[in-house]
This record gives structure tokens, sequence and C-alpha cells, in this order.
């Protein structure tokens, strides 16, 4: 079990436990080679600290199959797609002689079920003069291609799409996204922090142009994340201090925090995934046979260790609070547990109503989930519901 104390922890979409063999890697960058990365020419500490800079960089990068230079280290995915959002708009939306138009009326394309880092920097850029279009996403949560051709306007800069959905788990077709942009001649940006790397992404093959990964969601340290940025995609810098990263940040390099990334990313197998895979498609399996119960996401073409499910005539936030009492932690899109007070726009993006919204619940699974855990919150929520219901003022059910 991923243990809080007595806690079987299955929220691993919103965190992970920090694997110990990351944490050991990381060690010697916190206590000895702490030195800033200086160049060749500088002293032996930070020459030694650049040497580990680089050595992460390119590891992370040759799983992505892309060069070092094309990685950019950041604080994580919301800084992540900030700068890829906000980048492109500066260089492209502001660049004198080019087709599209500069500053004013240069339109972005995202999704309605994007994480908050896209959608919240897409409506910040709106408020600058940029049009965003907001496209709709079919019952499973994937994109609507056509949609997606008819809204490419030859103003259009950039294109972000998800590549797995964070609460859904649904997984979009990225060739077939990239296609489309590749053939339009727009940048296409996708957020992959909550599939990279146990989904595959190999940027010699995919036409993306930037992609958003992290290393808190696998059992590497909060804090580091990155951007892959394709060699000569226009991205301007648009967070201001020193000269790090390629002129593209400014900021002292988490030295540590890369190595840790680079070594989380290191001890995701394929054998891994596949077990998590397993426990997931059990747990899915048990929490169908709940009456009134409906899966939330693509039933195959989803993220391998995510299962969301809504439960009828019972709020989200009181299964959670029950199976937090029981000693299990999971998450809800019910607007309770939401600081913004909305339902989870996913769920009412896929066509859902405010009720399935309130009533769904997301299990992400971790490394340190056994396949014990999926009978023990299996049978926790089921006598969960079952108890709530019998006193639920929406129906019995």
């Amino acid at each position: 079990m991923t243990m809080f104390g007595e806690f079987v922890y299955l929220d691993n979409a919103a965190a992970t436990r920090l694997d110990e063999r990351v944490l050991e890697a990381m060690k010697p960058y916190l206590f000895e080679t702490y030195a800033v990365a200086t160049s060749q020419f500088g002293y032996s500490p930070g020459i030694e600290a650049r040497d580990a800079l680089d050595a992460a960089r390119a590891r992370i990068a040759a799983s992505l199959g892309a060069e070092p230079e094309e990685f950019i280290f950041t604080s994580g995915s919301t800084e992540s797609s900030n700068m890829a959002l906000k980048g492109i708009a500066l260089a492209l939306g502001a660049r004198s002689g080019d087709r599209r138009p500069s500053g004013t009326g240069a339109h972005i394309i995202t999704s309605k079920i994007e994480d908050f880092p896209v959608l919240h920097s897409a409506r910040a850029l709106e408020k600058q003069g940029f049009r965003v279009t907001y496209l709709d996403v079919d019952e499973d949560g994937r994109l609507i291609l056509d949609q997606l051709r008819q809204a490419i306007t030859p103003q259009t800069i950039l294109v972000s799409v998800q590549a797995a959905n964070q609460e859904i788990g649904t997984l979009q077709d990225l060739a077939a996204i990239g296609a489309i942009c590749r053939e339009r001649d727009v940048l296409f940006h996708t957020d992959a922090s909550h599939s990279f790397p146990r989904v595959s992404l190999d940027v010699r093959e995919v036409p993306v142009d930037l992609v958003t990964v992290t290393a808190h969601l696998i059992h590497g340290p909060k804090g580091v994340g990155g951007l892959y940025v394709r060699q000569g995609t226009p991205l301007a810098k648009w967070m201001d201090g020193g000269f790090q990263e390629f002129n593209l940040r400014g900021g002292v390099e988490n030295i540590p925090g890369a190595v840790g990334f680079a070594k989380a990313v290191e001890l995701v197998t394929p054998e891994e995934t596949a077990r998590l895979q397993d426990m997931r498609d059990r747990l899915i399996e048990r929490l169908l046979r709940i009456p009134h119960s409906r899966l939330n996401g693509h039933p195959t073409l989803r993220l391998p260790h995510n299962a969301n499910v809504s439960f009828r005539f019972v709020e989200g936030e009181s299964i959670l609070l029950h199976l937090d009492m029981r000693g299990f932690a999971v998450s809800t899109g019910s607007a309770c547990f939401s600081r913004s007070l909305e339902a989870s726009h996913v769920i009412l993006g896929i066509g859902g109503d405010h009720e399935r919204a309130h009533g769904s619940v997301r299990f992400t699974f971790g490394r340190f989930n056994q396949p014990e855990d999926v009978d023990a919150v299996a049978e926790a929520i089921s006598d969960v519901i079952e108890k709530l219901r019998a006193i639920s003022p929406l129906g019995k059910g």
C-alpha cells in the first residue's frame, strides 16, 4: 500500500511519493556539489554541477526522441505551459512582416477540457488582444478533428491540446492533430504532464513543436519540469532574469531537481506501467458493478493508471470524506472541493450535467500501490455509496 500512516493513497495524478532512488541521486547536488552551474571556464564545483545538469537534460530529451538543446528545464508543468503559450504569442503575435497580423487578432486554439495552466494562459492572452477558440470534445473527451480543421485560420499561430486529460484520463490522437497543424503551417503544443513517460511520445515521429512535462507525477521531486521546444520554433523569453536555459528562462537552475527528474524518468518501465493498467482495469470492472455508476473518459484510450467514475444520487465530496475516514485518499470533481466553486469543467465539457460532475470520483495508481488496494477501495466505496444513497435526498438509487 502507498501509505500516509494508515492511508491508501490513490491520488497519484495530483502528486506522487518521491522514490528513494530518486532522492539518493539528488543528495550529492544538495550537500556536496551544490554550486551553481558554470561553464568549462568556471571553478570545479560549478563545472561538476554543469555536467550533472547537461547529463540530466540529455537523458530526459532522449526519452522524447529529442536533442538536449531542445529541452528547457522549468519549475514544473504550470511554468512550461505558460512558457509555451505566452512565449509563442510574444514571438509570433508581434512579429512584423509575417502573413499573420501583428499584435491584436493573432489566434490560438485549445480545447475546453485542458488543464488550468493552458486554459488560464489562454484567457490571460485574450485580455491582451489575442483571439482564442475553445474546441468541443466528444463524449469520451477526444478532440473532434473536423472542428479543429475548420477553426484554423490564416491568423492562427498555435494549437494547444493535451496529450491526456488530467481528470478522466482520455488520450488524444497527437499524430492526427499534429498532421493537421503541419498541413496548415501552425505550431502545435501538447501538455503531456500526465502521460509522460508512461505513454510513449517520440517527437521524431509525432509532429509536435512543444511538449510540457513534469517530474512530480512520476515519483520525482516537486518543483521541476521541462518544455521540449523543437529546433527552429520561435519562442520568446517571457520570464526575465539571467541567461540560463539557452537564454529562454532566467533563474538559477534547480540541479538537484533536474537530476531527480532524470532518475525518475529512468525508473519508469513498461512492466510497471502494465502493472498499473491491470490495477486500473480491475478497479473499473469492480466499480461499474455498483448500480447507477458510469465510467468517465474513453473506455480504452486512457491513461494506464486512471479510473474516473460517476455515481448517481450521491455527492463526490461525501464519498471522498467517507473514504478518507476509512483510510483512502482519492479526488473528486465536485465544486465543494474546487477553490473556484465550480463543478468539473471536464465532466461538463464531455456533455455531463452537474449531477454527474458532482458525483465523479478519480482514482489514480502509482508505483507504491499494490493489487490488494484495488479490492480494499472497491469494497469500501461500494459500502459508502450504499449508505449514502440510503440517506440521500437526491434519490434512493
